[in-house]
């Protein structure tokens, strides 16, 4: 199975000067758990997540006040649709992050998490490479 298989279309979109609220609020919209940050300032696209919003909050920030630019990950961990999705799957958990956008050349066409991986089953081929160098399984 590849990448392009298993991937969602971007749907929750943001900038960086959208509050955490708002952020928030267009995941639960489009059921995700990350937004991608697009904006003509950045150097590329970046991703406001789940995890960005609990930290945030959290750490005593009020989600209303607090910009999505001071929180997004730059950074992004990236993917190709051809790839096979335990090559994927092997880079988030090498990255520690559950979400990667996915590139076809320089064009943004889908954001793979791992939810979408567990989905069809594309953990297998990682639990087995795990398990043959020595690593836990469970």
């Amino acid at each position: 199975m590849r990448v392009k298989d298993a991937m969602s279309p971007i749907s929750a979109i943001v900038g960086p000067q959208h509050t955490l609220q708002q952020a928030a609020t267009r995941m639960v919209q489009h059921a995700t758990g990350a937004a991608v940050v697009l904006d003509g300032t950045l150097p590329g696209p970046a991703v406001v997540t789940e995890r960005d919003l609990l930290r945030a909050v959290a750490g005593g920030l009020d989600p209303n006040a607090a910009f999505v630019e001071d929180h997004m990950t730059g950074e992004v961990v990236t993917a190709a649709p051809e790839w096979p999705i335990a090559d994927a799957a092997a880079l988030m958990v090498k990255h520690g992050v559950r979400h990667v956008l996915v590139f076809d050349g320089s064009e943004l066409t889908g954001i793979l998490s791992m939810r979408d991986v567990v989905r069809v089953g594309g953990l297998a081929p990682v639990a087995e490479a795990a398990a043959a160098a020595g690593g836990a399984t469970a």
